[in-house]
């Protein structure tokens, strides 16, 4: 069968599988119908499509979400000592008895679906716009069908400096939910948020964040994906940043057979600064795509791309990040950098870096090593009386750090250095 045709008919399944919300205000249903076109047009993704060589996606485009058992899990949430707003999300719907009042200084939360069945919001400058826009020259179907698709998540406009961080949860309690969720956020200028995202969410998960960063204002995500071992997910985020904004996102996963997350950032704005960083840890069936593409179409514009893997008994690691410069996008800043740690000769770590520059006073850098562990750093921790798990294990934490100091506060960069402490100990004993 033509490639074509096997894109068509696995769109025609993603379609079916995923009813289209039919209650909406006309600006919505007409979002989600250029979203399905958009889709249509792309078709689904497969192994031979280039962004998807090293992942196959198979798992995210069948007909029925994967099985994936539930976790009972007794520790403390991830993020349980940060004073915080509370939403929590079961299955990919959210659940108000588990949830704080929808209220905060700075900002107004409302879920998705009462944003888009109202006629005049200023969700539809941002729902399904982003994602868009973040379509060329990659595309991205799996967005297009959560834009299509999503009845649930939230719509947040953050109008000044919000005290304390938005906390998402997202649990799983159904082994086969299959879950859509997709979350709108803008920043007015001077607004200051910060997010955090913790939870395994689904046996099957497709996540969408479009936030829009005007002047002078920030955004700072902090994400745990875990815990349960079988689950699968798909994420987008897609990022604008006007001038002097700031957009600073960081991910640790440990976990999951299949996690595949996505960053589209673009410069609109000059004096602009952007992270993207992330730590995996992952041990046996275990495939780990981090996907990032950086557009800087504006002037003294700063990009950071840090990305640590450490991998084993057969765990695979993906990277593919592109640093996009255009012309008169001078004075660009551009760093990128990723590393695998390979824990035995079964893992794999591949990566596929990229810059693309038409400006010429820019500064872009990438870089991209694996490795195993140094053997004198181990010998020297071994010689001095370290028991030799122990000493691995630190080696580890220390290679995964240069990306969690990439988190600004430090409460919330203990919190992920505590819970990778905790998948070590947990493997040792295993």
């Amino acid at each position: 069968m033509a490639l074509a045709q096997v894109k068509a008919d696995l769109t025609d399944v993603l379609l079916a599988r995923h009813a289209v919300p039919t209650k909406g205000a006309g600006w919505a249903s007409e979002a989600r119908a250029e979203a399905a076109a958009r889709l249509r047009v792309m078709g689904a993704p497969v192994r031979r499509d280039e962004y998807w060589r090293y992942t196959d996606p198979a798992s995210l485009t069948a007909a029925d979400a994967p099985e994936a058992a539930v976790l009972a899990v007794d520790e403390e949430p991830i993020f349980g000592a940060v004073d915080r707003l509370r939403v929590v999300f079961v299955d990919g719907r959210m659940d108000a008895d588990l949830s704080d009042d929808l209220t905060g200084e700075g900002l107004t939360i409302e879920p998705l679906s009462q944003a888009l069945a109202t006629d005049i919001h200023w969700a539809r400058e941002v729902y399904g716009v982003l994602e868009a826009r973040g379509q060329t020259p990659v595309a991205r179907p799996l967005a297009a069908l959560n834009t299509a698709v999503a009845g649930a998540g939230l719509a947040i406009r953050v109008t000044g400096k919000v005290s304390r961080p938005l906390a998402l949860t997202y649990l799983h309690h159904d082994t086969n939910s299959d879950a859509v969720i997709h979350h709108v956020i803008k920043l007015e200028p001077g607004a200051d948020l910060t997010l955090l995202e913790n939870g395994p969410a689904a046996a099957r998960f497709n996540k969408c964040l479009e936030v829009d960063i005007a002047q002078d204002a920030a955004f700072h995500h902090v994400r745990a994906q875990g815990r349960d071992h079988e689950r699968r997910a798909v994420t987008h985020m897609f990022a604008r940043l006007s001038a002097r904004s700031v957009f600073k996102s960081f991910t640790l996963t440990v976990n999951g057979v299949l996690t595949r997350n996505e960053a589209v950032i673009e410069f609109t704005g000059d004096d602009a600064h952007a992270t993207v960083a992330g730590a995996c840890a992952g041990d046996g069936v275990f495939q780990h795509d981090d996907t990032v593409f950086v557009t800087h179409d504006a002037v003294n514009c700063e990009s950071r791309q840090v990305f640590k893997k450490v991998l084993r008994n057969g765990a695979v690691g993906v990277f593919q990040g592109k640093i996009l410069v255009k012309a008169g996008a001078q004075k660009t800043d551009g760093y990128q950098i990723s590393q695998g740690l390979l824990l035995d000769d079964d893992s794999q770590f591949l990566a596929k870096p990229e810059l693309e520059i038409y400006a010429d006073d820019v500064a872009c850098s990438h870089g991209s090593t694996v490795g195993a562990v140094d053997p004198e750093a181990l010998f020297y921790l071994t010689s001095r009386g370290v028991p030799a798990h122990e000493a691995q294990n630190m080696l580890v934490l220390a290679f995964l750090d240069e990306a969690i100091q990439e988190v600004e506060e430090d409460v919330l960069a203990d919190a992920l250095r505590g819970r990778l402490q905790e998948w070590l100990a947990r493997r040792q004993s295993a």
